[in-house]
């Protein structure tokens, strides 16, 4: 008899280990697998949380989709996945005939990253004025007539990035046939388009006796007869001596200085050189009457 119960208490304990190892967990949106040694992983998974087990739950990936979560234990080390590759620059523009260096990082799905060594990617041009991407990741940019959007591309372990950049137009007199004749690439490019003989510097494009060069300088519209420059002269009511000389449109970004003749041949300055203001400029000569005298306005376009 009591060798009986000995073995009975002992199978009493028996079943109730092997009920405490194997006792799965699941409700609405949560399920555990049993914790027994498997064949070498299990799943489980619910509307909202999925469990991957194995060896007994010595290892596991558990995940949450909102908000995203991913939790990797008992493993010696983690196995991130690679969601992204992510380009960057230290500046997301270039100077054009310039250079810019671009590098690469690997996004994991964990929110951690990884750099990667630059000539270990593979570089290549999307679109835009970029004449070269290097081995190392340096991108070179061309010559251009106005700021212009541009692209690169990178390939690291089959996963491809693109970066976004803008080459500045930072030497204005450089671009195409248009190189070195004294007036703006992208004022020739806005009312000429590209590679056009009417925008040439001495040509009057519209009929109105005022060059190119003169109608940029001023900064008037080069095709339209009916933007021009204009002077004028008024004597000051009451003040016999005085004289008002207008003229515009003027300009913040240029500067302006009259100047005046008595004989149309030896010109000397009204005034020092004056900023544009947006408008029509008017200044007083106080020695402006008695004698005959002749004004011009002298503009220029740093």
């Amino acid at each position: 008899m009591k060798l009986l119960q000995a073995i009975l208490s002992l199978g009493t304990a028996v079943l109730f280990v092997q009920a405490s190892l194997a006792c799965p967990r699941t409700s609405a949106s949560y399920s555990v697998s049993a914790e027994t040694a498997d064949a070498g992983g299990s799943n489980s998974s619910s509307a909202s949380y999925s469990n991957t087990g194995s060896a007994g739950g010595t290892a596991g990936v558990s995940g949450v989709a909102s908000p995203a979560e991913t939790l990797k234990s008992g493993f010696i080390a983690q196995l991130p996945d690679v969601t992204a590759l992510q380009l960057a620059a230290s500046l997301l523009t270039i100077n054009e005939t310039g250079t810019r260096q671009i590098s690469a990082v690997q996004l994991l799905d964990d929110a951690t990253t990884n750099n990667l060594l630059a000539t270990s990617v593979s570089w290549s041009v999307l679109s835009g004025p970029i004449t070269s991407i290097n081995a190392s990741g340096l991108a070179t940019a061309a010559t251009v007539a106005q700021d212009t959007a541009a692209s690169v591309q990178g390939t690291f372990g089959g996963i491809t990035g693109s970066l976004n950049l803008t080459v500045l137009d930072t030497i204005q007199d450089n671009f195409g046939s248009y190189a070195g004749d004294g007036i703006g690439d992208d004022w020739q490019i806005q009312y000429f388009g590209a590679n056009n003989s009417n925008a040439a510097p001495s040509v009057i494009s519209d009929g109105s006796g005022l060059t190119n060069l003169f109608k940029y300088t001023a900064g008037l519209i080069p095709n339209n007869s009916a933007s021009r420059f204009d002077l004028g002269t008024q004597s000051v009511s009451g003040q016999a001596a005085q004289k008002t000389i207008s003229f515009g449109p003027t300009f913040a970004d240029r500067q302006y200085t009259i100047l005046y003749s008595t004989d149309l041949l030896t010109w000397n300055p009204l005034t020092s050189s004056l900023a544009g203001n947006g408008a029509v400029t008017t200044v007083t000569d106080t020695n402006g009457g008695g004698q005959m005298k002749f004004y011009r306005i002298q503009v220029v376009k740093p």
